[in-house]
């Protein structure tokens, strides 16, 4: 398993959320950045050879050395080529695997520091949800300490907050992913970072659907194709939760949906529904464009009808036993 942070507040223990402690970088004024990059590398151990060829804004660079370089001595990047896609969240970065992991190209999702990023609404997605710690394990709210630092926002209670959104997107990739969804592959994880499964070539990366232009005779089975993805994600009790032609890539002939964090539980969201029917609206929106005729409404109901209706059955029923 990656490694994740020990961050301690108010003087309570939180070794049992986390395993590793990074190289503690006191920022002072005196300090230029080169300063602050040393010290990171030299504490990394980054001066075995990781120089990307990719080349960052100086800040950046700091981030993006100390957010991979766990990577690059666990021997699953070897380069960084370029980016290929920025965002409120997380920058998306086009890397070089090494040779042994039978890859040539994979992508690196590097979540921005907390204080930097900039959710829409999040807590509509987190509502009804369990955070789940560094290692996806869901923490009880019987954890007084934890909760209480979440519900004071102290420095542990936010990163907590952070792990468990990047924790989400991490773990329904693999669940969907071994379930058959068009989705990337997942191989590693660290406390702001996604490595996963690249779509492009060393050139480009795989365009958006808002940025394709789809062959006519193929926009139905494509349509089609997105349909069975939404429906997959039901039968594991999902929803995407800001399924868009923006968050469909199109490459050689393939479509793959991307971007998790906001996955939505349809058991325990009372949002869950809405949600639903906003996904399909867009998506039925995009594939208009194409005189693929559908409604947005019927199919969220009968989905809904369908997959959500049974399990929230089968959730009442437990909850009445468990009284």
């Amino acid at each position: 398993m990656p490694r994740y942070r020990e961050i301690t507040d108010d003087n309570e223990d939180y070794s049992d959320y986390v395993q590793v402690r990074p190289p503690k970088v006191q920022l002072g004024p005196k300090k230029t950045p080169s300063e602050i990059l040393g010290e990171i590398v030299e504490a990394t151990g980054l001066e075995d050879g990781f120089n990307p060829t990719f080349q960052p804004a100086k800040y950046e660079k700091v981030w993006l050395l100390s957010s991979l370089g766990v990577f690059y001595e666990q021997h699953l990047i070897n380069d960084v080529l370029a980016q290929v896609k920025g965002g409120k969240e997380a920058t998306v970065y086009r890397c070089m695997a090494y040779p042994e992991t039978g890859l040539e190209l994979v992508a690196a999702k590097v979540y921005r520091p907390r204080q930097f990023r900039n959710l829409r609404n999040d807590k509509m997605y987190r509502e009804g949800r369990e955070m789940l710690t560094g290692e996806g394990r869901a923490i009880k709210r019987t954890d007084h300490r934890i909760m209480r630092a979440i519900g004071k926002k102290t420095t542990f209670g936010e990163q907590v907050q952070h792990t468990s959104w990047l924790l989400y997107e991490y773990t329904t990739l693999e669940k969907l992913h071994a379930a058959g969804a068009a989705v990337p592959q997942p191989f590693a994880v660290s406390d702001n970072v996604i490595v996963m499964e690249y779509r492009g070539d060393y050139h480009r990366a795989a365009p958006t659907l808002q940025e394709s232009v789809l062959p006519q005779n193929q926009a139905q089975a494509f349509f089609e194709e997105v349909l069975r993805n939404i429906e997959l994600m039901l039968q594991h009790g999902l929803v995407h939760g800001d399924l868009s032609a923006y968050n469909i890539l199109y490459w050689d002939n393939r479509l793959t949906l991307i971007d998790f964090p906001q996955v939505t539980d349809i058991r325990s969201n009372p949002n869950a529904r809405f949600i639903l029917e906003r996904d399909l609206k867009r998506v039925c929106e995009y594939f208009d464009r194409y005189d693929v005729k559908s409604d947005w409404f019927k199919l969220a109901k009968d989905f809904w009808e369908k997959y959500a209706e049974p399990e929230l059955e089968v959730e009442n029923l437990l909850a009445d036993l468990s009284e």
